[in-house]
């Protein structure tokens, strides 16, 4: 994100709108393109959150193989939440600890996840407002973006 939280428009954009040249990162990287597979340590949660979620993201785009790392985060994240919520659906919101009723350590855990999921997930546009940030090509037209491609 930029200096005022709003995070930057990415270089197509830049080009399109005639931003001022020395604004435009004419060398900015572009990751090749490849088949996208889950890793093999993925958790079987995780995995069916990938199953779930990648085929659209790698078709428009957003998920390319640089960024099967930070997928994984996601996917991780999800399981993890979804996991914490099944044990403190299973119980009590506040458990015996040794002085008293304590929070329930599950609910840190769903929050901790939870929080994971929004910050990675957001990246990949898994809301509605983080898709608004996001500018593909349309759905299943997975090229590669760069400025000779907006301009010809």
């Amino acid at each position: 994100m930029g200096a005022r939280g709003v995070k930057p428009k990415p270089t197509a954009l830049k080009v399109l709108h005639g931003d001022r040249p020395d604004r435009i990162n004419h060398h900015e990287p572009i990751p090749p393109e490849g088949e996208v597979t889950a890793p093999a340590d993925l958790s079987e949660d995780a995995r069916v959150v990938w199953d779930r979620l990648a085929p659209s993201l790698i078709a428009v785009g957003v998920l390319t193989p640089w960024d099967v790392d930070a997928f994984v985060i996601v996917c991780e994240a999800l399981a993890r939440y979804r996991q914490a919520t099944k044990l403190v659906n299973g119980s009590a919101l506040l458990v015996q600890g040794p002085n008293g009723f304590v929070k329930n350590p599950a609910l840190v855990v769903q929050r901790e996840a939870e929080t994971t999921f929004a910050q990675y997930g957001a990246r990949f546009g898994l809301t509605p407002s983080d898709r608004t940030q996001l500018k593909v090509d349309a759905p299943g037209g997975a090229t590669r973006p760069s400025a000779e491609r907006l301009l010809s």
